[in-house]
């Protein structure tokens, strides 16, 4: 008999090899177009054919009993039900490939987490030095924004993420790291060095802001638009998506930022400043996607803190 078997698992199709569970192909198809929301991406992603994809999907709906993707004028988009079994399958996913990670790696603890650029120049370098120094312990840490790091978990890519960003509190399970001021900066030799300044001279400013996706550039926005302004209200609005640039250019005198508090542990000579009426502070979060073993990767992680 053969050794490969399909199982239903919380109305999940799976399949069995040597004992390992893996995603259905079809479950891969369905992930893929999730991700591209093309069917002709989706094939070319898969190399298979188009015919072939909506076959696929069609399969599902029938078993589901429901539709998991339409049209709007020529857009594709999900349904609720697909999100709610992507998020299932999302699950499995991450689950399969850390039993595969940790059969590999019989001896001490391999962790593979995401950060923010925040939190991987200032705030974890303490934990990490501490879990590396067990000598077989392994750990990977990629470093981006907080948009970009939950895509890698959302694939399984990595075991948590550490974000200051804005994330779905439905869509995944969080912990608390720490709260952390939100504040302006500037070069030392600025007017508003060290100072609480009124709101409306921050508009003569040339603002520096990273790129899109990325959560400081969002929480200024958000800001800004609770006290009816946008970033089109600064003199000049440069974006940088390199963090030590962004650093040199605030210490230079070329313009200001705003950062989370430990922004002022760089090596670069720069000052915080606070505007008046303005008090930020954002909570850090361990981010893990639910019903998983990941929550003991972040305990684990938890453990090196100092």
């Amino acid at each position: 008999m053969s050794n490969y078997h399909f199982f239903i698992f919380d109305k999940l199709i799976l399949s069995q090899t040597g004992g390992v569970f893996m995603l259905d192909y079809r479950m891969e198809t369905f992930l893929t177009l999730c991700q591209t929301l093309n069917y002709r991406a989706t094939a070319q992603m898969l190399h298979i054919t188009q015919p072939a994809v909506t076959q696929q999907i069609h399969c599902l709906e029938d078993y589901y009993g429901c539709r998991l993707f339409s049209y709007d004028k020529r857009h594709l988009s999900m349904t609720p039900e697909a999100e709610l079994i992507r998020r299932h399958l999302n699950s499995m996913n991450y689950q399969e490939k850390h039993l595969l990670r940790t059969l590999k790696t019989p001896k001490g603890h391999e962790l593979k987490i995401g950060v923010t650029k925040t939190i991987g120049e200032y705030v974890i370098t303490a934990q990490v030095e501490g879990f590396l120094k067990e000598e077989n312990n392994r750990i990977s840490v990629e470093t981006d924004n907080t948009k970009r790091i939950l895509e890698y978990l959302d694939h399984g890519e990595i075991d948590f993420a550490l974000v200051e960003g804005f994330f779905s509190h439905s869509k995944y399970q969080c912990r608390q790291y720490l709260r952390e001021p939100f504040v302006g900066f500037c070069s030392l030799g600025h007017p508003f060095a060290g100072e609480i300044i009124p709101m409306e001279r921050l508009f003569q400013e040339n603002i520096i802001v990273r790129e899109k996706g990325s959560g400081t550039r969002s929480i200024l926005k958000r800001m800004l638009e609770e006290n009816n302004h946008t970033l089109s209200d600064f003199s000049r609005v440069t974006h940088i998506g390199n963090f030590r640039l962004l650093q040199h250019l605030v210490a230079s005198g070329c313009g200001i930022t705003f950062a989370y508090q430990a922004f002022e542990n760089s090596h670069f000579p720069i000052s915080p400043f606070q505007v008046d009426g303005w008090n930020i502070s954002r909570d850090f979060y361990y981010v893990y996607l639910p019903n998983t073993s990941a929550l003991q990767s972040v305990e684990l992680f938890e453990a090196y803190r100092v």
